[in-house]
């Protein structure tokens, strides 16, 4: 039986922020197959300055990494200023055993990803994040 992925109205720019260089590799890899852009950065400060300077489609967060969690990046970008503050963040871990689904929503998160990556989990929720069901389009208008 073959794989189902889903199919994306337009090409994404995607910012993914990982401290471990071969998770930002698989990544950019799975995303490049999909033919959407992925600008990597190594740490929370690197992704705050990165969310700063351009703009993205939506964001992969790692949880842990050293100096500024994922969980700190993405409080600080909620509590700017920035344009880019309400901008879809799927956080990306290996821990779930500590936390529930509901809570990274909780924490400011669209959604969340185990690790080691799926594909199609992935896309999913890069999917469910880019483009959401018109409902919900007209909900963030109107709120």
């Amino acid at each position: 039986m073959s794989q189902s992925y889903p199919t994306f109205a337009r090409k994404l720019v995607v910012l993914h922020v990982d401290d471990d260089p071969m998770n930002l590799r698989v990544v950019e890899e799975i995303l490049g197959a999909f033919g959407h852009r992925t600008i990597v950065a190594s740490s929370g400060a690197e992704a705050l300055a990165c969310l700063g300077n351009q703009l993205f489609d939506v964001v992969l967060m790692d949880i842990h990494m050293p100096g500024m969690s994922g969980i700190e990046a993405v409080e600080r970008l909620r509590r700017s200023d920035s344009p880019a503050r309400d901008l879809p963040v799927i956080a990306l871990t290996a821990d779930v055993m500590t936390r529930r689904p509901q809570d990274y929503l909780d924490l400011g998160f669209c959604d969340f990803v185990a690790k080691p990556i799926l594909v199609s989990g992935l896309m999913d929720a890069i999917k469910k994040a880019a483009e959401p069901a018109p409902a919900a389009q007209d909900l963030r208008r109107a709120g």
